[in-house]
């Protein structure tokens, strides 16, 4: 089932840009989901950024000179995007965190064009974690768009898995998926019905990952070579050591997986100390991490029984840190349930792709539908009616549009892909939404009109009042928060969006704010001054990410610099 421009099917790429490793995807002719190998023929690619001079290297090379060119190199991006304060300084130019994600997503597209002649590889799903905010999300899409990407949507990482692994059971469930990568930690409860993937709740922290546990290793390192030597300097003071000792712990952490023991060299200030980790200390030093992901996973149960689902059928472990003997043994042990590992590398890409396959086909079978109805009806053709929710369809409308489509490639749509069409999904906020109000004693609270664990899309309205007479504007501040406290302190701001009123307003005079948040959880705040009229009505730019004219500018500065 070739995807090739010319044969009106546009193929769309899944990509999984993830803190430590990135994946690209694409669904072959016989509707499978196959990772594409880069230009090194590994199906995974570091995600670390070498600059050097007018050229950016990304991958193993940068991962190995970051050893010995610190300065020079940017890894773990992925934990500071939405992060306005984060800048990487090169040769007197300043790189944001899109920026620096944008040259792994080149290096991705551009190994599968060349590993796919003849391929147009701008069409994307890209992932990001369930527990990314509005502002996170607008970044990772700013990111595609610098790459010079046509960003079809943005998925989270679970609901990807959960594409991959649900097509392949074919069975009613309910499951947790235990996502742990490189850098961030997801737990999410989906359920898995025919012609239906649904996300219950989500939790976790975007900052937990496998790179703690590297750390926490470092750390040991650290401590054995001070006792050996006596030495009082610190090696983790030594940029160069300190780059040394993640690229062993990393390893070390992988043969820990297979065997009892791991052995590690410090070599410092012209000392070298030898020191033999085995899995009961490794486990012992990194047990604060694992049990947070049991506490947040258990927090997400509570959040999942306050809506009516009291339990699950399966636990399946996406992302490479889950191969950790520690997390299989510590999740039987609290749930009583056998966990599976699912393609932990490469379910998401491979999840990614399935969706932006679906995205294509929607699109197509809505077209032919528009073009028969218009056709019935003597009238201008599809081009007037726009897409149709095939939702509303009956089955047997749909199936002879995929019938036709068939005929019009020229191949035959499987069975799984024909059911991926009518497949709905559905997902949720990861974090409440509000705005900042005041409330009778005067005092600054966060009002929230969009509470986490709703499901997208969603819009609600909620009226306030001004604060004074005669107020010449209000400021609506949209924040963001995890356990929905009210107070700003505790919520992220997202930014903020300004309504001018006319003069001689009384104070409280009524102001209606309306937000609406997309399935890829991108926000539109709007906002109507109640006595006057007067409004607002945006696609929300968040403070922490650049506006489509900032990346139009970026892009082109970006292009100029050579990806390899």
């Amino acid at each position: 089932m070739s995807q090739g421009e010319g044969q009106g099917l546009k193929r769309v790429y899944g990509i999984d840009l993830g803190t430590t490793y990135s994946a690209i995807a694409y669904v072959d002719e016989h509707g499978k989901a196959v990772v594409v190998p880069n230009q090194e023929s590994e199906r995974i690619t570091p995600s670390v950024v070498l600059f050097d001079g007018d050229s950016v290297i990304v991958g193993n090379t940068a991962k190995e000179s970051a050893k010995v060119e610190p300065h020079r190199v940017v890894s773990r991006v992925k934990q500071h995007m939405g992060d306005p304060n984060f800048v990487f300084e090169y040769e007197g130019k300043s790189y944001g965190p899109e920026d620096i994600s944008s040259f792994i997503l080149r290096k991705v597209t551009g190994d599968a064009a060349l590993a796919l002649p003849g391929e147009d590889v701008a069409d994307v799903v890209i992932t990001c974690p369930a527990y990314f905010g509005t502002p996170e999300r607008e970044a990772t899409a700013n990111a595609g768009r610098l790459a010079g990407l046509n960003v079809r949507a943005i998925l989270n990482e679970p609901t990807a898995a959960a594409i991959a692994y649900g097509l392949e059971q074919g069975e009613d469930q309910t499951v947790l998926v235990y996502d742990l990568g490189g850098g961030t930690f997801d737990i999410t409860m989906i359920e898995i019905k025919d012609r239906l993937i649904r996300v219950i709740c989500t939790g976790g922290d975007h900052r937990l990952g496998g790179t703690l546990w590297d750390e926490a290793i470092v750390m040991y390192l650290a401590e054995q070579f001070r006792e050996q030597t006596g030495e009082e300097s610190d090696p983790l003071d030594d940029p160069e050591v300190l780059n040394d000792l993640f690229l062993q712990a990393e390893r070390g952490k992988k043969t820990l997986t297979q065997r009892e023991k791991a052995p590690f060299r410090v070599t410092h200030a012209g000392k070298q100390a030898r020191v033999e980790l085995d899995r009961p200390k490794f486990e012992e030093i990194t047990r604060h991490l694992l049990d947070r992901t049991i506490e947040l996973t258990r927090e997400m149960l509570a959040d999942a029984r306050a809506k009516g689902h009291a339990s699950f059928d399966k636990i399946i472990l996406v992302g490479g840190a889950t191969r950790m003997p520690q997390v299989h043994a510590r999740l039987v042990a609290e749930f009583e349930k056998e966990p599976e590992s699912y393609d932990p590398d490469e379910a998401v890409a491979k999840g990614a792709a399935l969706y932006g396959l679906k995205e294509s086909l929607h699109d197509e079978v809505s077209s032919i539908l528009a073009a028969g109805r218009d056709g019935e009806a003597g009238g201008a053709g599809a081009a007037d009616s726009g897409p149709i929710d095939l939702s509303d369809v009956p089955e047997e409308e749909v199936a002879k549009a995929l019938d036709h489509l068939e005929k019009q490639l020229g191949f035959t749509l499987t069975g799984p892909v024909r059911e991926l069409v009518g497949t709905r999904i559905v997902n949720v906020l990861s974090k409440s939404l509000g705005v900042v109000a005041r409330d009778d004693q005067s005092r600054e609270v966060v009002v929230y009109l969009l509470p986490r664990n709703s499901e997208v899309p969603l819009e609600r309205m909620t009226d306030f009042g001004t604060d004074a007479a005669n107020q010449a504007a209000v400021d609506i501040r949209v924040m963001s928060g995890e356990r929905d406290s009210t107070e700003p302190a505790d919520c992220q701001e997202v930014g903020t969006a300004t309504l001018n009123l006319p003069e001689q307003l009384p104070a409280r005079s009524p102001i209606r704010v309306k937000f609406a948040i997309n399935q890829d959880g991108r926000l539109n705040v709007s906002a109507v001054d109640l006595t006057a009229g007067g409004s607002i009505d945006v696609e929300f730019q968040t403070e922490a990410v650049l506006n489509s004219d900032e990346v139009e500018e970026r892009s082109t500065a970006l292009r100029l610099l050579t990806v390899s």
